[in-house]
């Protein structure tokens, strides 16, 4: 019987194939190497296994035992599918700015997930790594993956990736184009590689063109998952043991543009569904025919990974057009015109399409209870103590960085600003509120947004907080507001994916939260 013992089995021996359309122009076959079809859907299935393995082997990893590892979702989803098939628990700490599919990902496979912020230096204690390595030291049985300096990274490609792309091509690969995040796959295939063919295979680093593998000045870019990031106040900025520098004969930094709309190119004119930081490697293979391009039977091999998390935000085209006329529409004039922020259309009696909800019940709900929905002001006795709940919820994740957030947190709203506020009542009790808020920024522009948005936690699974949002967009629809904008903070990972949910995109922060170093915001059209 043609089956596998377990699911680790599965690993590797990832098709190669070659492109047609998106390389129409470039003198040699351009092969790309399918790492989505391994379980955990990424090339990082490979390590993750390899460095369980070795763990394992060393004694390091016992039975029962947890693994921890600072990543970005990849390596995590890996080895969360490892602990699974193996029996260990796994915590993951991931920065903010990764996907929340990538965070649902883990969690569906039982990980416990610590979201910590991104533009933090390497020194500070919430920076991933920094996350990552408390944890390991604190969790009895806890073993740290480690993936940026585990020898066990790049062994899994010298083992596997390399031996693999060699015999796919018969030993015709003259190039190699990889992507450089740990360094482990560039140095490991590429090692095998040079050596199995006396060193006639060139190996091509594609890099954002501001990382620092390639010379760029380590300022942020948006592709996520490749290169080398430099937080200005980082001291040591240590590169990865994983990564093997004299490997690269050369490198092609490729923008954010580029690397997007080639990912574009590959998912219409090659039926490649891959993330953008897999468009950086295609540029990369076959932007140069010259002298030492891609010439006559070469073959170049590279590694592209499935991006379902990043399909929303990054490869699929707007869902609807943007009717004409709305350039600025969620803005209102500075000098007062537009409408009455003192006066909402929409009332107690009608808040939206319907003021009645069913409850889904619950533990705490019997069945068949309703859910009526209530315009207020923001002073309401209900709705101040729905937010001091609230503040006292999220009070300790804040609280180890007040010092670093001093002077630079946006003071709360003032009643004036406030448009209406909602409430949920169910029995008499108060289970939720949001508001909406007119609010006039530093730079002396208006806009709309949503404000304070809080479920009472022992009514949460209900779709109270959507039925939030809903109502405070219904109110902006009555009052003409095209776009509705929000701000949330990093560590709340739970509010950033329901928004993320219910298709609000990502937007740069908006004064005054533009100072603050722990917000995150959003915007949506109606």
């Amino acid at each position: 019987m043609d089956v596998h013992a377990s699911l680790t089995d599965v690993v590797g021996n990832t098709p190669l194939v070659r492109l047609n359309r998106v390389t129409a122009t470039v003198p040699a076959p351009v092969h790309v190497k399918l790492e989505y079809v391994n379980p955990g859907g990424s090339v990082k299935d490979r390590i993750a296994l390899s460095m369980v393995e070795a763990a394992e082997e060393a004694g390091e990893l016992r039975p029962g035992g947890t693994i921890v590892e600072g990543t970005s979702g990849n390596t995590g989803v890996g080895l969360a599918m490892v602990a699974a098939q193996r029996g260990y628990r796994c915590v993951f700490a991931i920065p903010e700015k990764s996907s929340a599919e990538k965070i649902a990902v883990l969690r569906a496979y039982g990980a416990e997930v610590i979201v910590c912020p991104s533009d933090v230096p390497r020194e500070d204690p919430a920076h991933v790594h920094s996350v990552a390595e408390r944890v390991a030291a604190e969790t009895p049985g806890g073993w740290l993956a480690n993936q940026y300096d585990n020898p066990a990274n790049p062994g899994a490609h010298y083992r596997t990736t390399g031996p693999e792309i060699w015999r796919q091509t018969d030993g015709r690969v003259t190039h190699l184009v990889s992507g450089i995040g740990t360094g482990g796959t560039i140095t490991g295939t590429g090692e095998y590689l040079k050596e199995v063919s006396d060193g006639r295979v060139t190996v091509v680093g594609a890099d954002p063109e501001a990382s620092l593998y390639s010379g760029g000045d380590g300022s942020p870019y948006h592709v996520e998952s490749i290169g080398r990031f430099r937080h200005p106040e980082t001291v040591d900025d240590t590169w990865p043991r994983s990564y093997h520098p004299a490997v690269v004969d050369r490198f092609e930094r490729v923008s954010d543009r580029d690397s997007l709309l080639t990912a574009r190119r590959l998912a219409r004119e090659e039926g490649l569904l891959v993330g953008g930081y897999c468009g950086r490697r295609r540029p990369a293979g076959g932007g140069r025919t010259g002298p030492g391009g891609l010439r006559g039977g070469a073959a170049a091999g590279f590694r592209p990974q499935l991006s379902l998390q990043g399909l929303r935000r990054r490869l699929a085209p707007r869902s609807r057009p943007r009717p004409a006329g709305r350039r600025g529409a969620h803005r209102v004039r500075p000098d007062g015109g537009g409408p009455d922020r003192g006066r909402c259309p929409v009332s107690a009696e009608r808040p939206f399409d319907t003021d009645v909800l069913p409850s889904r019940g619950g533990p705490t709900t019997p069945r068949g209870g309703t859910v009526r929905w209530v315009a207020a002001g923001w002073d309401h006795p209900d709705a101040l103590a729905l937010r001091n709940r609230m503040d006292a919820e999220l009070r300790p994740r804040y609280a180890p960085f007040d010092a670093q957030r001093a002077g630079r947190r946006p003071g709360p709203p003032t009643a004036g600003e406030i448009v209406v506020t909602w409430l949920a009542y169910e029995a008499g009790q108060p289970l939720a509120t949001a508001s909406l808020r007119l609010l006039t920024r530093r730079d002396g522009e208006h806009l709309y947004e949503v404000k304070r948005v809080y479920v009472h936690d022992g009514h949460r699974g209900r779709g109270l907080a959507r039925a939030a949002l809903d109502a405070v967009g219904a109110s902006a629809r009555a009052l003409g507001v095209r776009r509705l904008s929000l701000q949330t903070g990093k560590l709340q990972p739970e509010a950033m994916g329901l928004y993320e949910r219910q298709g609000w995109h990502r937007i740069p922060c908006y004064p005054p939260y533009d100072t603050d170093p722990f917000s995150v915001c959003y915007g949506k059209d109606l």
